[in-house]
């Protein structure tokens, strides 16, 4: 039977408030469900450049998504690209840059906040904007309804791939900064609210992995360079063979390890070594 996977991506936490504060991811790796690693974001680790990168597998210097300003339709090989050719269904609940990138651009609020479209490449989109965004109003909507939203793309419309990424813990690490009251409660939210979906999400027969974008540093900035701005925790629920624990994980490998992993040949722009197998 071929693989179904889940990548739910948490938007700008620190590998060690990953390993601190998601009391329930932790608990799974201590009881063998789950495998945790270190990856560390390309550069600029600024969230629109790693978003390209992460499904394209190549760096921002190729893609040309200098930061959250230059969105526009990436014209390069990507996972949902590969998976529709190869006849895999796919599905996103992400901020609308991800349809910008992947899908159309620009963005059309009322056509694209929600499709459903057999062409492909994302065959179900549910999208959000956070316009408004600011330092005193997030604008950004709850993981719990966000999560539930991808749970039902699997369900009711049978998805092979879903993309989950929202940036609450982002938003509020830019608002907060990481080493405070705020943060470890909201973390601690968020960890509470993903563990039912990953329990059903699993029963389903999906493998889940759950991992960020790129960190956040001491004043809440990430960017440039440096542990904390670019490296953060890759949780695992499967049985692929993995490397070492110790192994810093790239994340232009992510995206040539998602289709190794389902079964799809990685295009020759896809560079990086896989870490998933067969």
């Amino acid at each position: 039977m071929a693989r179904k996977l889940l990548l739910i991506l948490i938007d700008g936490v620190p590998y060690r408030n990953w390993r601190r504060l998601f009391g329930n991811l932790e608990g799974w790796v201590q009881s063998g469900e789950a495998r945790v690693w270190r990856m560390r974001a390309v550069l600029p680790s600024t969230s629109a450049s790693c978003y390209a990168s992460i499904h394209t597998g190549v760096p921002p210097q190729v893609h040309g998504i200098w930061g959250n300003y230059a969105v526009r339709k990436i014209d390069l090989p990507d996972v949902f690209s590969e998976l529709a050719r190869a006849g895999r269904r796919t599905g996103a609940v992400t901020h609308s840059f991800w349809s910008e990138f992947f899908q159309r651009a620009p963005f059309d609020a009322v056509r694209d906040i929600e499709y459903d479209e057999e062409a492909g490449p994302i065959h179900h989109g549910r999208f959000h904007t956070m316009a408004g965004y600011g330092h005193d109003n997030q604008m950004t909507p709850s993981d719990h309804d966000l999560f539930a939203t991808l749970t039902r793309l699997c369900e009711a419309k049978g998805i092979d791939y879903g993309l989950y990424h929202s940036c609450t813990l982002d938003s509020m690490g830019h608002r907060f900064h990481h080493d405070c009251d705020a943060m470890d409660h909201a973390c601690y939210l968020l960890d509470e609210q993903l563990a039912p979906f990953i329990h059903r999400w699993r029963r389903a027969g999906y493998e889940v992995i759950v991992t960020a974008d790129h960190g956040q540093d001491e004043r809440g900035h990430h960017g440039g360079a440096g542990e904390l701005q670019q490296d953060f925790a890759f949780y695992y629920f499967g049985d692929s063979a993995m490397p070492p624990k110790d192994t810093l994980l790239d994340q232009l490998a992510l995206a040539p390890s998602i289709l190794t992993r389902m079964g799809v040949p990685v295009p020759p722009t896809m560079k990086a070594a896989p870490f998933l197998v067969p």
